[in-house]
This record gives structure tokens, C-alpha cells and sequence, in this order.
């Protein structure tokens, strides 16, 4: 199955409305995207928690790295550099870290509030190479842009 962004979108939207509370609305996030794609075998973010660290937070599938510095990793580079990283193999990464053998692909997505605080990275990864395509980042930018607006 592949997604539906315009019914994912509507569906986040509905169930978020209203709610500022960072940890409901990554949770609502994270289960609503891993349901709606095969393609996707983790989905979840990691918390800026303190100055250049991001610790694990809500999530689905299996675990994950509890704790990833900004200088390390698909997801620290997304942090460190407010730009999605969109990584077709992730074994061709430099500085890749495997906190699952099966992931070949991931996608990874600064998520912001509407003040400029960082405030954690949204990571999908898959276990098919090249599983996912600018399409998606676009998609899941604007889905996290709208959801994360009013997060405090």
C-alpha cells in the first residue's frame, strides 16, 4: 500500500487540531505515517533535549538509538543542518548509524515550530533501497509545517 497524502494530511489534521503539546502531537504524527505505507518499517522522532543531542521520542516499529548527537548519523545531520535528508542507501551515508541492520533507506526531516525552535527531527526508515522520493519529503515537510506550527 501506498500512501495517500491528501487523506494522511486530512487525518493528522483532525486528530491534531487544537493540541500544542509537542509529545501528543508526535505521537498522533508518527502513528499515522508508519499505518499508512508499507514502505515504512520505523517511524518516529527524536527530541532536541538538550544543546546539539536529540534523544528518542514517540515512535513506531522496533527500537531505536536512544540518544544521537547533532554531530553523528542521518538524523544528526538534519538537525545540524535544517535540511532534509533524503538517503537512498544508507550504507553510502558517511557516518551512518545502524541502530537497526535492516534499514537500507530513510528519510529524515527537520521539524520546526512557527517561533524557529528546532524542535527534534522526524525519521522514517525502510528496508528497501531508494524507498523514497522527493514527492515524500515535500509531502511530510508540509504535513510536519502545519502540524508542529503551534507546538510549545
Amino acid at each position: 500500500m501506498r500512501v495517500n497524502y491528501y487523506d494522511l494530511t486530512q487525518s493528522i489534521g483532525s486528530l491534531t487540531h487544537g493540541e500544542t503539546d509537542i509529545v501528543a502531537l508526535m505521537a498522533t504524527v508518527a502513528c499515522e505515517v508508519h499505518h499508512s505505507d508499507d514502505r515504512f518499517d520505523w517511524t518516529g522522532f527524536y527530541r532536541v533535549t538538550a544543546p546539539e543531542l536529540l534523544k528518542i521520542g514517540p515512535y513506531q516499529g522496533g527500537h531505536g538509538c536512544l540518544v544521537i548527537p547533532f554531530s553523528r548519523g542521518v538524523c544528526g545531520a538534519a538537525a545540524r543542518t535544517g535540511v532534509v535528508q533524503l538517503v537512498a542507501d544508507v550504507n553510502a551515508f558517511e557516518g551512518h548509524i545502524a541502530c537497526a541492520s535492516s534499514t537500507q533507506s530513510e528519510v529524515v526531516l527537520p521539524v520546526w515550530n512557527d517561533e524557529g525552535t528546532l524542535l527534534g527531527v522526524f525519521d522514517i526508515d525502510s528496508n528497501q533501497p531508494a524507498a523514497f522520493t522527493q514527492e515524500d519529503a515535500d509531502q511530510l515537510a508540509a504535513i510536519l509545517k502545519s502540524t508542529f506550527a503551534q507546538a510549545r
